[in-house]
């Protein structure tokens, strides 16, 4: 019986595409390990997932600085643009954040080559999400990988042989065909079946399909949990000139947005402006006007029987009464206009 060949456990897709060239394996549109200088590379434009800082940057910069970069960043060949970029980034961007850093030069790199748009990001999408999972990813990147799925350029069998051509780099053995995995990479018609892929519910990929149209700034506070999914969802029906509005609102003002607020806004979808956005974020569109009218009122029996008597109609007090506090309050301001005219006068003897 034959032994199997062992698989070596990789840490990232890079590794992947490492041991591909070490094993003579080497994907379509590869041209091998080649040195690029850091000058000639884009990032890749429109990232869709957040890049390291703080400790877990230091932590890479420390290893770069110790042992170097030992994985390879994938680039794809492009013509060159006004900054004389003739390379795009497609995985790698953290490294290379980390060698400017070092104030390194160059980078190894694998150099795919007539790639077109839809194949970059499905590397960009796919190599992501099989470093990280898709259940460790923020809101707004699990919106971009489900809006790729639903994108007009998203096709089943690109993708496919994506998938299969960096399964086949983990284990040799790996057989397409009889694989138990679910189906990926079709042409998904449904939120049942991409909800299947990723374990979400239907109103779950509903709604991340909606975040995925916010603004970049409004994607962040989802992210952040400034703004809560269903509260993202509500504002992504607003037009990107409303999102912005609402943005330099909360900015300005630290307000915040509950479920209340975000439905407000959105039944003004298309009509809001500054003021009205700012009524419905400080809660004064809300807010219930007070009640001018007083309080009822019930005469006691000691004072009213100290004027009136049995004999006295309901109608007769009622006009007397109101007689009496008419006087009573003329009498009242006339005595507050003379003390003011009396306090002018002590001022100019």
């Amino acid at each position: 019986m034959a032994t199997k060949r062992p698989v070596p456990k990789l840490s990232s897709i890079d590794e992947l595409l490492l041991l591909s060239e070490q094993t003579q394996a080497p994907l379509e549109q590869t041209g091998g390990i080649q040195t690029v200088p850091i000058s000639k590379i884009r990032m890749y434009k429109d990232h869709p997932f957040r890049l390291y800082d703080g400790e877990r940057l230091a932590d890479m910069v420390s290893s770069i600085e110790s042992n170097g970069i030992l994985v390879p960043v994938i680039l794809r060949k492009i013509e060159a643009d006004e900054n004389g970029c003739d390379h795009e980034m497609l995985a790698g961007h953290n490294r290379m954040n980390a060698a400017q850093l070092l104030g390194l030069e160059q980078l190894p790199a694998i150099v795919k080559e007539n790639l077109t748009d839809e194949e970059a990001l499905m590397y960009v999408v796919e190599t992501n999400v099989l470093q990280r999972s898709f259940s460790d990813m923020l809101p707004s990147e699990k919106a971009k990988v489900l809006a790729l799925r639903y994108s007009e350029m998203f096709s089943q069998g690109k993708r496919n042989d994506i998938i299969h051509e960096l399964k086949m780099l983990e284990n040799p053995q790996y057989d397409k065909e009889n694989s138990t995995s679910a189906p990926v990479g079709q042409k998904l018609n449904s939120r049942e079946k991409v909800a299947n892929e990723y374990g979400l519910s239907q109103n779950s990929v509903s709604r991340l399909l909606r975040v995925d149209r916010l603004i970049p700034e409004l994607k962040q506070r989802t992210d952040d949990a400034g703004l809560s999914l269903r509260s993202a969802v509500h504002l992504s029906y607003l037009t990107t000139d409303e999102q912005k509005l609402i943005d330099a609102s909360i900015s300005e003002h630290g307000y915040k947005v509950d479920m209340k607020k975000s439905e407000r806004l959105q039944d003004y979808a298309g009509k809001l402006t500054s003021e009205q956005i700012n009524k419905i974020l400080s809660g004064e569109a809300t807010r219930k006007p007070r009640n001018k009218t007083p309080a009822p009122f019930k005469l006691k029996h000691k004072v009213y029987a100290k004027y009136f008597s049995s004999a006295h109609k309901a109608a007769e007090v009622e006009e007397i009464i109101d007689k009496a506090l008419e006087m009573y309050f003329a009498t009242q301001q006339r005595q507050q206009n003379e003390s003011s005219h009396e306090k002018k006068g002590g001022q100019h003897p």
